[in-house]
């Protein structure tokens, strides 16, 4: 997430909206917004269940643990790339985002 906040003045300007979901309670998420400074949206009290359900994110279901998960998503709200993690390695970056982005909407 602070990877992210890193460079969400180049996100603006290329018009990408940034939003963040988390399974914390409301006060855990703040903390978190807080601590990294976030500026962008960060939703709170999900389903670990659910978005596993609804997305395909790695859950464990021992552990109630939910993987993350990063989706960039077009403007017709349709998926356009997704990375699925079981573990720290394997996410979205910042950069991997705008150039992956940058690339879809150059014209071809």
């Amino acid at each position: 997430m602070a990877d992210f906040q890193s460079r969400a003045g180049d996100f603006q300007a290329a018009g990408i909206r940034l939003l963040a979901i988390s399974v914390d309670a409301e006060e855990h998420a703040q903390q978190t917004v807080q601590a990294l400074q976030l500026t962008y949206p960060v939703g709170y009290g999900v389903s670990s269940s659910d978005i596993s359900e609804s997305t395909g994110a790695y859950f464990d279901a021992e552990k109630k643990f939910l993987h993350a998960t990063g989706f960039i998503i077009r403007p017709d709200g349709t998926v356009a790339g997704g990375v699925y993690s079981t573990g720290p390695v394997g996410r979205y970056t910042a950069a991997d985002a705008l150039d992956i982005v940058t690339a879809w909407s150059k014209p071809k």
